[in-house]
């Protein structure tokens, strides 16, 4: 079963309906229990950085998330939720991430050409940095659907593909069981699907 976080942030029905269309056994929950269970776990996201680790901190999910990855535990950031895997965040502010993988989010501003708008909005090809099994039913340059202002950075060991977007943004991410695109797969079509699909066939890392 595949656990999608509820703590307050994201479009959970989207991506559980996504899940439900693969075949996929799914449920949202809040529940330490539950998520505990499950065996792989999906991170969501939208908003403010610092708004949503207060949510995870305050519930005592960001402590189980860690506790859940050091046990191998497959687990995937959406967007935001991939993002918050980084050490930290410099969206107004500066804030503390879960530490999962290395690297910083930064602002697209003043990194990409000022003719470009902010926030990058739409459909872009994949540049394939390395073999990924998040990957394994799609390929080089299929296109998936981004909407975000800030982008990892100082990532390189985890980077496993980018998008260009008046610069090589990252767009994907996996070191180990952690793993995480900046692109919406639930809003990707059959790119998107494939991806969660070959998620949803991994096994748990001893």
């Amino acid at each position: 079963m595949i656990a999608i976080i509820d703590y307050g942030v994201g479009n959970l029905f989207s991506l559980c309906s996504s899940f439900q269309k693969i075949g996929a056994e799914v449920t949202v929950t809040s529940d330490p229990e539950v998520i505990s269970s499950a065996e792989k776990l999906i991170l969501p996201g939208v908003g403010a950085f610092g708004d949503a680790m207060g949510k995870l901190r305050d519930s005592g999910l960001d402590t189980l998330i860690r506790e859940q990855a050091k046990q191998g535990k497959p687990i995937m950031g959406i967007c935001l939720g991939m993002q918050m895997l980084f050490e930290k965040s410099y969206e107004y502010g500066e804030h503390e991430g879960l530490g999962l993988l290395k690297g910083s989010v930064i602002p697209m501003e003043g990194r990409i050409p000022a003719e470009l708008k902010i926030p990058h909005i739409g459909w872009n090809a994949l540049h394939f940095q390395k073999e990924s099994r998040l990957f394994r039913y799609i390929k080089e340059n299929d296109c998936v659907y981004f909407v975000h202002s800030y982008y990892a950075d100082n990532c390189e060991e985890s980077v496993i593909a980018t998008a260009e977007y008046g610069a090589e943004l990252t767009a994907a991410v996996e070191m180990g069981n952690v793993m995480g695109c900046q692109f919406h797969p639930e809003k990707s079509g059959e790119v998107g699907l494939n991806i969660l699909r070959a998620f949803s066939a991994m096994e748990e890392f001893a």
